[in-house]
């Protein structure tokens, strides 16, 4: 797959049977038990949060929803949250550190949502208060980028002591297309804009920012493809390393993930 062009691995990542966290909970986690609202404002259904347990280990898990059909991305906006989803997400993950759960997080959206009620109740407030006081969650987290990671919007999802990406996953500071029409004023230049990027996860594995890709099976997301195999393979390498992680003390824990995030981008041996 990684003669795959970038348009190419934009129809697979948006492809509208590719897995979801709908799959990945049920196949992953047993006695899964959904929790509901930020205590503010309500629910948001681009967001599901929850408790279960991996192999048998309890963990919260916080996933962005992406639908299948036109019903269920309206219902969840498309995977774009609000920021009552966002306040939701942080009130279980500081839950989950009051337990020293451990927190799994996926993500899949094009971006937060930019409308006006959003902007109202407080958008850029809630991804901010989700980096700053992840970045200090004292216990272990990890995030996954199964599809698509746009901009703040995967970020508030996505600070974590380490990020791993699917095959054909993308993460990036903006849209291949949005970035074509700002950059080139033209929204036909994708795959350049792509480039310029670095957003798959082979260019990121390279640049640092993500520790782990996962290989997809062939025909990932189409009916013929045993989906089973790859969610145990899955599930027995995210067991391991938390059991890794957990036995970092707290303080240490912090600290690496905190430096972890300094060292992106940092340049060295360049004068100005």
């Amino acid at each position: 797959m990684s003669n795959l062009t970038a348009c190419e691995r934009l129809e697979l990542i948006r492809h509208k049977d590719r897995p979801t966290v709908n799959d990945y909970i049920p196949a992953m986690f047993t006695r899964f038990m959904e929790f509901h609202g930020d205590r503010l404002f309500g629910d948001d259904a681009a967001i599901i949060g929850g408790i279960g347990y991996l192999s048998d280990t309890p963990v919260t898990v916080i996933a962005q929803v992406k639908g299948r059909n036109l019903e269920e991305n309206k219902r969840t906006n498309f995977s774009m949250p609000h920021p009552e989803g966002y306040r939701k997400a942080l009130r279980l993950a500081k839950q989950a550190e009051k337990f020293h759960r451990p927190v799994i997080c996926f993500v899949d959206t094009q971006g937060a949502s930019c409308g006006s009620g959003a902007e109202r109740r407080g958008a850029g407030q809630a991804i901010a208060d989700n980096l700053y006081e992840i970045m200090t969650l004292k216990t272990p987290v990890i995030s996954i980028m199964a599809g698509e990671g746009g901009s703040g919007g995967a970020l508030a999802l996505a600070v974590a002591d380490e990020v791993w990406m699917l095959e054909n996953a993308y993460y990036s500071v903006v849209s291949p297309e949005a970035c074509a029409s700002i950059l080139f004023k033209d929204s036909s230049r994708v795959a350049e804009a792509a480039d310029h990027l670095k957003m798959f996860a082979d260019d990121l594995l390279k640049l640092e920012i993500i520790e782990k890709v996962i290989p997809e099976p062939e025909n990932f997301g189409e009916p013929e493809c045993a989906l089973e195999p790859f969610m145990d393979e899955l599930k027995v390498a995210l067991s391991g390393k938390l059991s890794e992680l957990m036995n970092v003390p707290e303080q240490q824990l912090v600290l690496e993930r905190y430096g972890r995030y300094r060292r992106i981008g940092k340049c060295e041996g360049i004068e100005l």
